[in-house]
């Protein structure tokens, strides 16, 4: 499958299960609604800058967005929790929060190591 199809999928899914909504993911990224809607259906290459904002936002590592692999997915889908009506300033700070979580977690399993 394409690069493309395969991140459509993954962040479509990541959004339906925050129940976040187009809309909402658009504006965090400073985009218009329709140009989001294009990465969700895989007409249109996101780029790297925005899919780094939405692994952040998601708790995952850019590269996870990038796999077919159903226990990578699920475990993306693991930190998801279902927000509604989240401002963008809102989500920045969501996704601030999961990056802390997700470094942290890194440098736990480095020192077991």
């Amino acid at each position: 499958m394409e690069d493309k199809v395969i991140i459509a999928n993954n962040i479509k899914q990541l959004r339906e299960a925050c129940g976040f909504k187009q809309e909402g993911v658009a504006s965090y990224l400073g985009i218009k609604r329709s140009t989001y809607s294009n990465y969700e259906t895989g007409d249109r290459e996101m780029p790297l800058l925005l899919m780094e904002k939405l692994a952040d936002l998601y708790g995952c590592d850019l590269f996870e967005l990038y796999s077919e692999d159903k226990k990578v997915v699920d475990a993306m889908l693991v930190t998801a929790f279902r927000m509604d009506e989240l401002s963008p300033n809102d989500m920045e700070q969501v996704a601030a929060f999961k990056r802390v979580v997700k470094n942290y977690l890194k440098m736990e399993n480095l020192l077991e190591q």
